[in-house]
C-alpha cells in the first residue's frame, strides 16, 4: 500500500527556559499511515502527541529520526500545500467574519476570487456554520470556533487532513457531525490522521491506531488485531426477578445494568454450564455475546493508567 506518512525512529528533546534541563518529549517513535485510511493517535495528556503532530506538519524539527509526508519533507512548501491541519487550540482574528477569515486563507493558497467564494460557502455549510457566516468570530462558542477550524483545514481540498483533538468543545450532536465528516473524507479517498481523548469516536472511525505514553509507543496496529484480548470470554445478560443472580460459581464477574438486568462474564468453555445453572434457578437469558476488549481497556492496559486518566 501507499504510505503517505512515514515516521522512523523520531525523537524530540527540549531544554527548559531557565535551568536548561533536558526534557525528552518523544522517544524513537516509528509508524506509517496508508493512503485513504483513518489513523488514530492516542495517549494521555503529556504523552507527546501534540509534539509529534507539530513535527508532522513542519512546525518543529525532530531531534533524531526522519519524517516523510507525501514522499517529501513536511518543511517543504509544496508538501504543506497538499495537507490540511487543525491545531488543538486554533486562534483566529475574532473581529473578522468566518467568510472573511477563510477568504484570507484562500488567498494564501493562491485561490482565485470565484473559487474562494464557492469553496468558503461550501465548507461553512458542511461544518454547520452556514447560518453564522456573517457573524463576528468573537461571538462564536468554543464549539463553533472548532467547526471553523475544521473548515480552514479543508479549504485547500487536502490529500491528508491532520486534526489535533477535533472533537474538543463539541456537544454530542457536534461530535456526531464531525465524525460523519471524517468518515465522508475517507469515502472521498482522503487520508485522516487525528488525535482524540474520546476513545469511542476513535474506535468507531479508525482503521489503525498508535498509543503513545510518556513519549514512547505502547501499541500500534489495526484495531481488529489489537482488540483481540477477551475473545475467549462470553458476556451473558440475565433477567433476575429479585436481587443479583446468585449461586453461579462459573461466573467471573456480575454487574448490574438496571431494570432487573445483570451482566455476567465467564470463560467460553463454561458457558453451557453457566446457562444451565442460571435457567435452573429461574433466571431468564436475555442475550449471549462474545466479549470484545474495548479501546479504552486497551489504552488503560498498555499505559498502566486507571480510569479517567486518559
Amino acid at each position: 500500500m501507499d504510505s503517505v506518512i512515514v515516521v522512523k525512529d523520531v525523537a524530540k528533546t527540549f531544554r527548559t527556559p531557565l535551568r536548561k534541563r533536558k526534557v525528552v518529549a518523544v522517544r524513537s517513535v516509528s509508524f506509517e499511515v496508508q493512503r485513504g485510511e483513518i489513523f488514530g493517535f492516542l495517549g494521555p495528556n503529556g504523552a507527546g502527541k501534540t509534539t509529534t503532530i507539530k513535527m508532522l506538519v513542519g512546525l518543529t524539527r525532530p531531534s533524531a529520526g526522519t519524517i516523510s509526508v507525501l514522499g517529501g519533507s513536511p518543511f517543504d512548501a509544496g508538501v504543506r500545500a497538499r495537507f490540511g491541519f487543525l491545531p488543538e487550540q486554533p486562534y483566529f482574528y475574532d473581529y473578522l467574519k468566518p467568510t472573511e477569515l477563510l477568504d484570507v486563507f484562500g488567498c494564501l493558497f493562491g485561490m482565485g476570487r470565484a473559487e474562494r467564494r464557492r469553496r468558503v460557502l461550501e465548507l461553512l455549510d458542511m461544518v454547520g456554520l452556514g447560518q453564522a457566516k456573517d457573524r463576528a468570530i468573537r461571538k462564536f462558542s468554543k464549539g463553533m470556533q472548532q467547526r471553523l477550524g475544521i473548515a480552514q483545514a479543508l479549504l485547500n481540498d487536502p490529500e491528508i487532513v491532520i486534526l489535533d483533538e477535533p472533537m474538543s468543545g463539541l456537544d454530542p450532536i457536534g461530535r456526531r457531525e464531525v465524525t460523519d465528516l471524517i468518515a465522508g473524507l475517507k469515502a472521498r479517498g482522503r487520508t485522516v490522521f487525528f488525535s482524540s481523548h474520546i476513545l469511542a469516536d476513535v474506535e468507531r472511525l479508525c482503521d489503525r491506531v498508535v498509543v503513545l505514553d510518556r513519549g514512547v509507543m505502547r501499541a500500534s496496529g489495526r484495531l481488529s488485531e489489537l482488540l483481540v484480548e477477551g475473545r475467549d470470554e462470553r458476556e451473558v445478560v440475565l433477567r433476575a426477578a429479585q436481587g443479583a443472580p446468585s449461586g453461579l460459581p462459573l461466573a467471573d464477574s456480575v454487574s448490574e445494568l438496571g431494570g432487573g438486568l445483570w451482566r455476567v462474564r465467564c470463560k467460553a468453555e463454561v458457558l453451557d454450564g453457566l446457562l444451565s445453572a442460571a435457567l435452573g434457578k429461574g433466571y431468564s437469558v436475555v442475550s449471549v455475546a462474545e466479549r470484545r476488549m474495548t479501546l479504552e481497556e486497551l489504552v488503560m492496559s498498555v499505559t498502566g493508567r486507571q480510569g479517567g486518566q486518559v
